[in-house]
């Protein structure tokens, strides 16, 4: 059970004052490497010790204020974070010093609203809060997170934290995406950025729902990753334009008819508009990217009508289906492809991402 109090100088005791973080002090950057305040769990919240945390997209569009949501500034960035709880706030019985826990985009939501009882926590009326964007998140060695919130991570993983850390946003977010799309065993999916760290997991999340899939990426690098996954390969910058993308990804289906699904992770708005022609009659394109400046993509009308395509999107999964996804996990069915740096090396992971080179996904130990 946990301690009446964990707030009290008993459960802090070992807890330094300071710690290293990765500041972001101004939109565009640079990041700062520097020592901060460790801060002390309000009454819902608990103190997470923060051994490892991967690196998002949406790390760095939160950086260069990317997105019509101004960043909280000065910030904290990143969503994976990965670790054990060392406090407790005066009223959270749900967690005890010692649990394994992860900080996730979904700092927290109401709990009250008509989408929060209905399970659309991060669709929250009111608002909800993100972490490593609207309050600091997990680029420190020690990080809040509200109790209600905090992902359960499997006892079981203790020993895989790391490997942990990008199941709770890069994973738990295509899988959401894989039960947005509807997609049965069987069925075809296509994973438009499989190389990627999302798609990567997806690549798997799929074949272990019993899915059949065709990533589309570029590079040697990213389809060996791919295909060592179980999936087929298009090349998108070999493939002779988008006309001739579309011909491949069709040409790899039964019959030629397309996909059933599209699982479409981008950061650019290309693959969206292609995606709605290599679908099948009845196809879903999720979208689950989020490129900069506004993006937009248009569908011919006629064609989504006469040939029933759905357009949907899908936001980052609920409570549930973290759990859900971390369980996929913990049974061996997911591997985690990732490269393991220290926490002040953010900035070059950050490169990295801007050049198009990441293979996989970064994960940052917080200890060097």
């Amino acid at each position: 059970m946990p301690s009446e109090s964990s707030t009290d100088a008993a459960n802090m005791a070992e807890i330094p004052t300071e710690q290293m973080a990765q500041v972001v002090e101004a939109i565009g950057g640079p990041l700062v490497y520097k020592k901060i305040p460790v801060p002390k769990p309000g009454p819902d919240e608990v103190l997470v010790h923060i051994l490892y945390s991967g690196v998002c997209h949406t790390d760095l569009h939160a950086m260069l204020g990317d997105w019509p949501i101004p960043p909280a500034l000065p910030l904290v960035g990143g969503h994976e974070g990965a670790g054990v709880v060392v406090a407790l706030g005066d009223l959270v019985t749900s967690l005890s010093v010692g649990d394994p826990v992860g900080v996730q985009w979904l700092h927290s939501s109401c709990l009250a609203c008509e989408h929060c009882l209905a399970g659309d926590e991060p669709l929250c009326a009111r608002g909800p809060d993100l972490s490593g964007y609207t309050v600091s998140g997990s680029f420190q060695q020690y990080c809040l997170a509200k109790a209600s919130h905090a992902a359960r991570i499997p006892s079981g993983c203790r020993e895989d934290m790391d490997a942990v850390a990008p199941v709770l946003c890069a994973g738990v977010t295509v899988y959401k995406a894989l039960k947005e799309s509807g997609a049965r065993p069987g069925h075809w999916v296509v994973v438009a950025g499989a190389g990627g760290g999302l798609g990567a997991l997806a690549c798997q999340y799929a074949r272990a729902m019993g899915l059949r899939v065709v990533g589309i990426d570029t590079g040697a690098d990213k389809e060996k990753m791919v295909r060592g996954m179980g999936a087929e390969f298009v090349d998108f910058a070999a493939a002779g334009g988008e006309e001739g993308l579309v011909a491949r990804v069709k040409k790899l289906t039964p019959g030629g008819l397309g996909a059933h699904a599209a699982l479409v992770l981008a950061a650019r708005e290309e693959p969206f508009r292609q995606a709605t022609q290599y679908v099948r009659a009845r196809g879903v394109v999720v979208c689950v990217g989020l490129p900069p400046d506004n993006a937009q993509f248009a569908a011919p009308v006629f064609d989504t009508v006469t040939r029933m395509i759905q357009i949907r999107g899908s936001y980052v999964g609920n409570r549930l289906d973290t759990a859900e996804a971390l369980e996929f996990y913990s049974r061996g069915l997911i591997e985690v492809p990732f490269k393991t740096v220290g926490l002040s090396e953010l900035q070059s992971v950050y490169d990295l991402l801007k050049a198009g080179k990441v293979t996989g996904r970064y994960v940052l130990d917080t200890s060097r």
